[in-house]
């Protein structure tokens, strides 16, 4: 009767990293978080989905993952976990990809960022990525809406006790 037991859930209890988002506080529309299992139960990453389009999708999907996590390994071409969780919520199955990168610099705060503008297929798809001091890669995909430099300055670290269950 091996089949009637029960496995233990790999879902994590939170992240043992500060998430950098948009505080929910100050956030006009609804928001979601999500948390990526590793079969240990660790912590793999944190993805945030904002929808200011009041239940009609998201507009903006915010990731963090850190050193080591599966979702960062990405073959050429291929899109970041976070596009294709915006694409999956957007119930859009077209296939996408990575046509080009640029490195430009932008300022958060007192911190010079190198973030990557990613080119994609899709052209209703902006999306950024930037590494943080703590090795966190740090993912905005947004939908119909470019990614400006003004961005930057909501970004705040969220503490990963936000995140715990129980």
């Amino acid at each position: 009767m091996s089949f009637l037991r029960r496995r233990s859930a790999a879902t994590p209890a939170g992240p043992d990293f500060d998430v950098l988002a948009m505080d929910p506080g100050d956030w006009p529309g609804n928001l979601g978080a999500g948390l990526l299992p590793a079969p240990d139960g660790s912590c793999q990453g944190v993805f945030l989905r904002y929808d200011l389009f009041g239940g009609r999708g998201p507009a903006m999907i915010i990731g963090n993952l850190p050193e080591g996590s599966p979702a960062r390994e990405l073959a050429d071409g291929q899109i970041p976990f976070e596009v294709a969780q915006l694409l999956v919520a957007l119930e859009n199955d077209e296939p996408v990809e990575v046509l080009d990168t640029e490195d430009m610099p932008v300022m958060q705060g007192d911190n010079l960022l190198i973030v990557r503008r990613l080119k994609l297929s899709e052209s209703r798809i902006s999306c950024v990525q930037f590494d943080r001091s703590d090795n966190v890669l740090v993912t905005i995909a947004s939908w119909d809406r470019p990614i400006t430099d003004d961005l930057y300055a909501l970004l705040k670290p969220l503490p990963a006790e936000l995140f715990q269950q129980g």
